[in-house]
Order: structure tokens, then C-alpha cells, then sequence
């Protein structure tokens, strides 16, 4: 995993030492220069916001009733009835054992709460859920006030409470028999990735037995010509269940191993099954992208081994590369590469979907983001990009804020509508001030945007399209600065 320290130019300019300075995944230009706030103020930019809203014809989804997202505590399906179902998951949606059961709950469309726990690698876990759970795994579930935990448990349970809408053939029939060995297959397919991707020798034995694996999923993904699912034309437990693990594979396996499973053609009947997928609200709501993925696995999983080939790829996904995080953004499609997305994208929807999100949050995303001018904590967790005691920098808040509003109005705007030369956007120096408008530090926002742009986390933050237009707004600021 590339993560870089940021340079000695920047820090001294801030006054601080290496060890000060929380990590980023790409590193930042060695200086910046203080700047003039001119950004519009917050209240100015809601209404730019509401302006575009309206102009654009897209508002936020009711959280409740409208499609999956990481972001609601209460899933009603317009039902008036008090859920019956408390589902504890991960807070930062990481964890692939929550969300084989969020994709069931949705799918079903099972009414229900949502109290979100920290995985250790994360932060610490609450004395509340470690009382009811000694373990502290994650998922659990409280059905009619009883609890249960394992995810195989928990979704057996919501099978047999919630008849309607079946995602299991009957048993006794041939359908739950392939249905059965399918969940053994996909337990083969996890040992067999978890082999290759996380312990380096035997690097081509092992690269052959997860291609064999995945040629006995292909094969099944084949076997029923009304597809492309599992089962055939709909959605079943079985693909609730491969889903997590596929979307991890895929990406993984690429920025590890230099191989891509999906983008290339390799498994035909795997690609029309993500696209299938990829039209599902429930799984859209729940997808996250390679990045976030390839940042959480090795804490979960203790580590992931790459080889050379995989190089390339990592630098494209981290955004070291010098092109996948900067405007313009190459397109996002069904075989765009590092990372494929069926469904596409819609560049100013989608800035408009960031700029609501930061718009509506601006205190305490200026907050998080000063961590990066701040102090690391004084307690360290396995997740590299996670610092959950990290003491923002309280003096660099003005700074942090006339940055993140630069930046709003750049997804608001289009960053090609604001002042540039030659493509490249130059913010007027407190130097060149005519004392009208206050000074920001440089250093100090520049510093805290790459800290932010590297803690953009799909899905829980924001959709793929929106994050990485956010991410690439956040470039936008930085590369000014410098």
C-alpha cells in the first residue's frame, strides 16, 4: 500500500515536526502559498446549491423510503409499522459480513434501524455493544428484541421471519440443493483469493488455484440462460452473499496483483452479472470502490501482499498517477479501467451530489479535514487512513474553511468557470492582496485538503461518481495552492 508522509517543506512551514502530521495516500506539493478568501460564504453557496437543484431537477432521496444508502439509521419502505429489525454494522461500511445483510434487509425490503459500531481497526467499540456482544463482531441483529449474531444466523433468521418475498428456494427442492453448494463455492472462492492475495509464496500456485475458483463461478454464472444472476433472472441469498466478496476480489486483485477479474472480458458471464447488480438500488447503495477497499482490507485481513504488476495499477487507484485524480476525470463506465461502473456517470449531477453533501456538513467536514493541521492521536489503530482521536488544528480553521468553500464552489461552478491560466486555476496570493478580502494559510489548507481527499470513503461519504469528483475538486485546490 503506497502511504507517504507528508514532505518536510510543507510541515516547517506550519511549525511542526514528522510527527505531528497524520499520513496521507498521495503526497502533496512541497509548499503553498497563503491565498485571499474570496469564496463565497456558506449561505451564499446553499443558495447557489438550491439554485442548481433546481435547475438540474435532482434532490437528495427521502433516506427512509427512497433507494439503499450508507447514510440512513431507519429503512421504513413507506410501511407505518415500527421495524422490527435493529441491525448493528460498521460504521464506515467496510465490513463484507454486514453487508451480505444490509443487501438481504434491502432486497427484501424489511423494514429496520441502524446502530453503527466501529471495527477495531477503526476505533474503539462502545462499552453498550461489547456488553451485549463480549465478542464485539459485527454483524448482530435484534429481531422482535431478540439477539442474534453470526451472519449466516442472522440472515437464516430473516428468511424464516419474513416469508414474503423469498430470496431461498423451498427446501427439498433442486433449486435450494445448487443454492446450498453455491454458499460452499463461494467459501472456496474466499480461500482461494484470501491465498493468493495475502501470502507471497507459492505466488503462481496460487494465482492458478483462484483462477480455477473463479472458472467454477463463471461456469455457474453461466448455467442458467435466463441470467444473469446465480439462480437465473432474479436476485437471490446467493448472490447477497458472493456480492461483498466479488466487489473485493475485483479490486484487490487488480491493485495487488496487476490482474484485472472485470473490465477485460476475462469472465464474460462475471461482467453481466455486475452490470445486473449494478442496476439494483440495494446494491448501488451498498457498493464501495477500489480505493476504499484496497485501504481496508489489509487491516481486517492482516496484511495483502503485492507483486510488481500490480504497481501500475495501485498508482492509478491511489491517485498517484498524475491523471485518475485530477480534472478533467477520464470516464467512468462498464470496462473503464483501474475501476468499471456499469451505470456510469453524470459529471455535474454528480459534482452537485458532493457539493450538497459537503454544503450541508461544512462544520464538521472543516473540522475533520484540520486534522490534517493538526495533531495525530495519541492512540494508533491498524486502518492506516483511520486516526478517530486526531486533535484538529483549531488555529487553522478559517483556513481549512475558506479552502472547503473554494472547493464548493468549484463543484457548484465547474472548476473550468473559475479564474485559470492555461487550465490551470491560480489563486490570487495574499501578496498580490489589495486588503480587501482576509489572508488564508497555505500550507495549513493545503494540508488539510489532502487529508480530507484521502479519507473519502464509498459509500459511506458519498456514491463512487460523487466521491471521485470530490476527491478531484480537493487535487483541484491543492494543485492551485501550489
Amino acid at each position: 500500500m503506497a502511504i507517504s508522509s507528508f514532505v518536510d517543506g510543507v510541515k516547517k512551514a506550519l511549525g511542526q515536526g514528522p510527527e505531528t502530521v497524520a499520513p496521507a495516500a498521495a503526497t502533496p506539493p512541497p509548499s503553498a502559498s497563503d491565498f485571499v478568501d474570496t469564496a463565497p460564504s456558506w449561505a451564499e453557496l446553499q443558495k447557489m446549491l438550491e439554485d442548481k437543484q433546481q435547475q438540474l431537477g435532482w434532490r437528495p432521496e427521502n433516506p427512509e423510503t427512497g433507494p439503499a444508502n450508507s447514510g440512513s439509521l431507519k429503512r421504513t419502505f413507506g410501511s407505518d409499522a415500527p421495524p422490527r429489525v435493529k441491525l448493528y454494522r460498521d460504521s464506515a461500511a467496510w465490513c463484507p459480513y454486514c453487508q451480505k445483510v444490509w443487501l438481504q434487509l434491502e432486497e427484501k425490503q424489511i423494514p429496520y434501524t441502524i446502530e453503527k459500531i466501529n471495527m477495531r481497526c477503526y476505533g474503539d467499540k462502545p462499552q453498550e455493544y461489547t456488553a451485549k456482544v463480549p465478542s464485539g463482531l459485527l454483524p448482530a441483529m435484534e429481531l422482535d428484541g431478540e439477539l442474534i449474531i453470526e451472519s449466516a444466523d442472522v440472515m437464516a433468521a430473516l428468511e424464516y421471519a419474513f416469508p414474503d418475498k423469498p430470496l431461498m428456494p423451498a427446501k427439498g427442492t433442486p433449486a435450494h440443493a445448487r443454492a446450498t453448494a453455491l454458499m460452499k463455492l463461494e467459501r472456496r472462492l474466499f480461500g482461494a483469493w484470501l491465498q493468493w492475495l495475502c501470502y507471497p509464496r507459492n505466488n503462481e500456485n496460487n494465482k492458478k488455484g483462484f483462477l480455477s475458483t473463479m472458472g467454477a463461478v463463471e461456469k455457474e454464472l453461466g448455467a442458467d440462460p435466463s441470467g444473469p444472476f446465480f439462480m437465473g433472472a432474479k436476485v437471490t441469498l446467493v448472490d447477497c452473499v458472493f456480492a461483498p466478496f466479488l466487489e473485493r476480489i475485483v479490486a484487490s486483485i487488480a491493485y495487488y496483483k496487476g490482474m484485472y477479474v472485470r473490465g477485460e472480458g476475462r469472465f464474460p458471464n462475471l461482467e453481466a452479472w455486475f452490470e445486473g447488480m449494478e442496476k439494483r438500488s440495494s446494491y448501488l447503495g451498498s457498493r464501495s470502490d477500489f480505493y476504499t477497499h484496497c485501504h481496508d482490507l489489509p487491516p481486517q485481513l492482516g496484511g495483502c501482499c503485492q507483486i510488481p504488476e500490480g504497481e501500475p495499477v495501485s498508482a492509478a487507484v491511489d491517485g498517484e498517477d498524475g491523471r485518475s485524480w485530477h480534472l478533467p476525470l477520464p470516464p467512468l463506465h462498464a470496462t473503464s479501467l483501474p475501476e468499471p461502473y456499469s451505470p456510469g456517470e453524470q459529471p455535474e449531477r454528480d459534482r452537485l451530489q458532493a457539493a450538497a453533501k459537503l454544503i450541508g456538513n461544512h462544520e464538521a467536514v472543516t473540522r475533520f479535514a484540520a486534522r490534517g493541521c493538526g495533531e495525530m492521536g495519541t492512540r494508533a489503530f491498524t486502518a492506516e487512513l483511520s486516526d478517530p482521536y486526531a486533535k484538529p488544528g483549531m488555529q487553522h480553521l478559517g483556513s481549512v474553511d475558506a479552502g472547503l468553500r473554494l472547493v464548493a464552489h468549484a463543484l457548484l461552478a465547474g472548476a473550468g468557470g473559475l479564474p485559470s491560466v492555461d487550465g490551470q486555476v491560480h489563486l490570487q496570493t495574499a501578496a498580490d492582496s489589495s486588503g480587501h478580502h482576509s489572508s488564508a494559510d497555505g500550507p495549513a489548507t493545503l494540508l488539510a485538503a489532502a487529508y480530507m481527499r484521502d479519507r473519502v470513503g464509498v459509500p459511506r461519504d458519498l456514491p463512487l461518481p460523487a466521491a471521485r469528483q470530490f476527491r478531484a475538486h480537493l487535487n483541484w485546490l491543492i494543485d492551485s495552492l501550489s
